[in-house]
C-alpha cells in the first residue's frame, strides 16, 4: 500500500499533466484573429483552424501516444482518417469552448495563475515554490515560461466552462437507484443447447446451390493482388549510429547543463504503519493511537528492536517483511506529512506519531545521501546519448525533405536516394494487398496503399516517402506484380458445401429451438438436458455466452420458472430456464458506490455532449474533408 506511493518517483508527473493539456498552444486572441486564412482544416463560426495548426496538433498527439506506449505502437494507426478525424474533432470542441469563453468575457486572474503554479509540487524545493526549479523544468521541456503560462491560463479559463456544465449535471437519486437495481439484479439460469452439429447430416446442398453461392460471393474466393518490392529506409536511428561524440563535446555539454545532473538529497527510512481509515470513528483512531504510543515506548527503551517490531506490528505489505525498510527516496516521493517528518529527523532518530492518509506511522531515519552534483565521468553515457540523439534528429530533419523530394522527382529509381544518403536498397518477399504482419518497415497501411496504387504499379514509379514510425521514412517500388485472381469453382466447391451445410444446420437448430421455447412458455413438458444453475448479472455472466445476457434479461420473470432463448453462432440454439431472481437492496449512499459514480459520470458526459451540440448550432462547423485523408498527390 505505502510503497506504491514510494515507488512513484517521477518528480515532474504533475507538471507533465499540466503541459499536455488537450488545448492548442495559441491564445484566445489568435483563435479569433486567424479567420482570414485560406488554408484551413476546419471553420468554427467565424474562426478557422489553420492547416499547420492541425498538423502540429496531429504530431503532438502522435508523440504523446508513442511516449506512453513506446514500441508497442503500430504507427499505421496514425495514418487513418479516423485518427485524423479524432484529433480534428478535439480541436473543434476546443475552439467551440474558446469562442464561448471569449463571448462570455471569462478571464483568469494573475494571482489565481500564480497560486496554481506555486502549488505544483514539481516546481517546489523544500516545500516552497522555486523559480530556479520552475525555469529549469520548463527549459528541459523545451517550453518558454510565457508559452507555458499562456497555455495554462487558457486551460483554467476553459475549465470554468467544463466545470460549470459538469457540476450542473445532477443525477437523480431515484433514477440512479432504479438504474443501479437494474445493473445489480442477478438471475439464476440453467442452459439447454440444441446443437446445430446434430443437423449437419440432414443439410446437403445441391450443385445448383453451390454454384449460386459461388456467383454471389466471388469476393470471398478472390486471390488478392500481390507484389514484390524494393525499398529504402531513412531513419533517425541510422544517423545516430554515425554520430561520434568527443570528450570535449561532452565536457562542454556538461558545463552548460549542470542543473540536469544535480542529485537532490535522499533519505532512507523505516516505518511501522497502523492503518486508520479516512472515515474512522473516534474509537478506531484512539485504539490505533494507543497501540502506536506503546510501540514508541518500547522503541525508546530498545531502538535496536525497530525491525523486529515492524515485522510484528506494521501493516504495510510492501515493507513490513523487510523490517519496515522503505529504501532511499527524495522529496516528492512520499505523502507530505510523512516526508516532512523524515526530513526533520536526524540519522538514527525515531519519530513520534505521524498521521497521514494511510494511518499512523512510527518512523526511523536510517540513512542520508546529501545533495550532490553527479560527476562528469558518471554521466558520460547519458550525455553522449543526448548529443547523439539531438545531432541525429537535426540531420534527419535536414535530410527528410530532400529524401522525399528526391524519390518523388527521380521517380524511376531508388538508386539516387540510396547513393545520396548511403542507404541499402532492400527487397521484400511477396506481399499480399491488405497484409498486416511480417512485413517489417513495409507493414504500414499508408505505405502499402501507395505501393499498390496505379502510379506505382502501372507507372513503375517510386512511392512517396511515407513516415512508418517515429522519424522513419520509407519509399518503395514494384519489382514484380500479380493481379488479383478468382479461384475456380472446382477448387472451392468443398469450402462452399461446408459453409452451406453449417448455415442450413444453424437454421434447423434455430427453428427447433424457437418451437421448443414456445412449448416451454405454454407450460408443456419437454425432455431437455438442463445444465447446472449459473448466476447471471448485467455486469458479468461466467460460463454464459455474452450474446445470451440480453435475451435472459429481456425475459419476463413475473412467473418462475421463466424461459428465454437465443441463437449462438457456431453452436446452435441455447434455451435458458430462469429459476430465481435476486434483487439487492440499493438504497443508501454506500451501496454500489463505484456504479453510482459511473452513472453520475455518464449523466455528466451526456450533459456535456449536449452542451457541445448546442455550441455547434451557435457556431456552425465546417470541416475540410481533404485534411482527413492526408497524403501527397503525384
Amino acid at each position: 500500500m505505502f510503497d506504491a506511493v514510494r515507488n512513484n518517483k517521477r518528480i515532474v508527473q504533475v507538471f507533465l499533466i499540466l503541459i499536455t493539456l488537450p488545448f492548442a498552444l495559441w491564445g484566445v486572441d489568435s483563435y479569433v484573429r486567424d479567420a482570414g486564412q485560406a488554408n484551413h482544416a476546419a471553420q468554427v463560426g467565424d474562426s478557422r483552424i489553420a492547416q499547420q495548426e492541425f498538423e502540429a496538433s496531429l504530431r503532438e498527439q502522435q508523440d504523446r501516444i508513442r511516449a506512453s506506449l513506446g514500441r508497442q505502437v503500430d504507427s499505421s494507426m496514425f495514418d487513418t482518417p479516423d485518427f485524423r478525424k479524432g484529433v480534428l474533432d478535439g480541436m473543434v470542441h476546443q475552439r467551440l469552448l474558446v469562442l464561448r469563453a471569449s463571448e462570455d468575457h471569462l478571464t483568469v486572474a494573475d494571482d489565481d495563475l500564480r497560486n496554481v503554479i506555486s502549488g505544483v509540487q514539481a516546481f517546489q524545493d523544500g516545500g516552497k515554490f522555486s523559480s530556479q526549479r520552475y525555469e529549469a523544468i520548463l527549459r528541459n521541456q523545451g517550453m518558454s515560461q510565457r508559452a507555458f503560462e499562456a497555455r495554462l491560463k487558457q486551460d483554467l479559463m476553459l475549465r470554468q466552462i467544463t466545470a460549470a456544465v459538469g457540476d450542473g449535471a445532477l443525477a437523480s437519486s431515484t433514477v440512479a437507484d432504479r438504474w443501479l437495481a437494474m445493473v445489480m439484479e442477478e438471475r439464476t439460469v440453467e442452459e439447454a443447447l440444441i446443437a446445430s452439429a446434430s443437423y449437419t447430416l440432414r443439410a446437403e446442398p445441391s450443385a445448383e446451390a453451390i454454384a449460386k453461392y459461388y456467383e454471389a460471393n466471388q469476393a470471398r474466393f478472390r486471390i488478392p493482388e500481390q507484389a514484390r518490392a524494393e525499398y529504402v529506409v531513412l531513419s533517425q536511428d541510422a544517423f545516430a549510429g554515425q554520430v561520434q561524440v568527443s570528450d570535449a563535446e561532452m565536457a562542454s555539454w556538461y558545463q552548460g547543463h549542470k542543473d540536469r545532473y544535480q542529485q537532490p538529497e535522499e533519505r532512507r527510512a523505516s516505518h511501522i504503519l497502523l492503518p486508520v481509515p479516512k472515515d474512522a470513528t473516534e474509537a478506531q483512531v484512539k485504539a490505533a493511537t494507543e497501540k502506536a504510543e506503546q510501540i514508541v515506548v518500547q522503541l525508546r527503551a530498545e531502538p535496536g528492536r525497530f525491525a523486529e517490531l515492524a515485522k510484528e506490528h506494521s501493516q504495510d505489505p510492501g515493507s513490513a517483511a523487510n523490517g519496515g525498510d522503505l529504501g532511499y527516496f527524495g522529496r516528492g516521493a512520499m505523502v507530505k506529512p510523512f516526508e516532512d517528518a523524515v526530513f526533520a529527523l536526524r540519522e538514527g532518530e525515531i519519530s513520534g506519531l505521524v498521521r497521514s492518509d494511510f494511518g499512523i506511522h512510527v518512523i526511523r531515519l536510517t540513512g542520508i545521501r546529501r545533495e550532490k552534483l553527479r560527476a562528469l565521468d558518471e554521466v558520460r553515457g547519458e550525455i553522449a546519448a543526448e548529443i547523439r540523439n539531438q545531432t541525429a534528429a537535426r540531420k534527419f530533419a535536414e535530410a527528410a525533405e530532400a529524401f522525399s523530394n528526391l524519390v518523388y522527382e527521380q521517380a524511376d529509381s531508388l538508386q539516387p536516394a540510396a547513393q545520396k544518403f548511403s542507404l541499402e536498397i532492400r527487397q521484400s518477399g511477396w506481399i499480399t494487398r491488405g497484409q498486416k504482419t511480417g512485413l517489417g518497415p513495409l507493414g504500414n497501411d499508408k505505405l502499402l496503399d501507395a505501393l499498390f496504387s496505379d502510379d506505382v504499379v502501372k507507372g513503375r514509379h517510386n512511392s512517396e516517402a511515407v513516415e512508418v514510425g517515429n522519424n522513419t521514412l520509407v519509399s518503395a517500388r514494384i519489382l514484380e506484380h500479380k493481379d488479383a485472381a478468382l479461384r475456380p469453382l472446382d477448387e472451392v466447391s468443398k469450402e462452399i458445401r461446408d459453409a452451406l451445410v453449417a448455415e442450413e444446420a444453424a437454421k434447423m437448430a434455430s427453428r427447433e429451438g424457437e418451437a421448443t421455447l414456445e412449448r416451454l412458455r405454454k407450460g408443456d413438458k419437454v425432455d431437455l438436458a438442463w445444465g447446472a444453475p449459473k448466476p447471471v448479472s448485467r455486469q458479468g455472466a461466467a460460463g454464459v455466452p455474452s450474446p445470451a445476457v440480453r435475451p435472459i434479461f429481456a425475459t419476463s420473470v413475473k412467473e418462475l420458472p421463466a424461459y428465454g432463448g437465443v441463437a449462438l453462432p457456431g453452436r446452435g440454439y441455447a434455451l435458458y430456464r430462469i429459476t430465481a431472481v435476486r434483487q439487492p437492496e440499493v438504497k443508501g449512499a454506500g451501496t454500489g458506490e463505484g456504479l453510482r459514480a459511473q452513472y453520475a459520470r455518464a449523466v455528466a458526459d451526456e450533459e456535456f455532449s449536449a452542451y457541445l451540440g448546442a455550441l455547434r448550432n451557435r457556431y456552425p462547423v465546417t470541416v475540410n474533408p481533404a485534411v482527413l485523408e492526408g497524403g501527397r498527390s503525384r
